[in-house]
């Protein structure tokens, strides 16, 4: 196990795509299919409990569908068989989460859930786990498509 603090959240400004951190296929041979469909899954049942839980199915089916889909671009975007492609087509990620307002704050949710779950992972090297961690962190923000909004309004107007 990992101890949660090492996992740190960047602030990356709003409309920043890094590319920094590869995925390091190495932690496909680890986790293997298996692995990675707990790992997706683990993280989903904590994100529909979570404080932007209204973005996620609430049917069962639904709900498994999401992680699904999910499980199969990590498996492919690691070095496993290609089931996202043959099953979606490219991944076009950003384009496809479009519908959802998605703001720094939920992004910031949504790799706290992963902390919680990477840092629960054994018999992986702990240098994999943080190279996911380190893509996850970078590759989260290319989801962001919805600037905060202002934390106060001003009360006077320029005329």
């Amino acid at each position: 196990m990992i101890n949660i603090d090492k996992f740190k959240i960047s602030e990356i400004p709003f409309g920043e795509r890094r590319t920094t951190f590869k995925p390091n296929v190495e932690l496909y041979n680890y986790l293997g299919e298996d692995g990675f469909r707990k790992i997706i899954g683990s993280h989903y049942d904590l994100l529909v409990k979570s404080e932007i839980k209204d973005i996620f199915p609430t049917s069962d089916e639904e709900l498994d569908g999401a992680k699904k889909r999910s499980a199969d671009f990590f498996i492919q975007r690691f070095g496993g068989p290609e089931y996202y492609k043959m099953t979606r087509g490219n991944p076009m990620l950003a384009n496809r989460h479009l519908p959802f307002k998605i703001k720094p704050s939920g992004r910031k949710v949504w790799l706290d859930c992963y902390r919680q779950v990477l840092s629960q992972v054994n018999d992986v090297p702990e240098n994999l786990i943080m190279d996911f961690w380190n893509w996850l962190d970078e590759f989260s923000n290319w989801m962001v498509n919805t600037p905060e909004e202002p934390k106060f309004k001003l009360g006077f107007s320029l005329k």
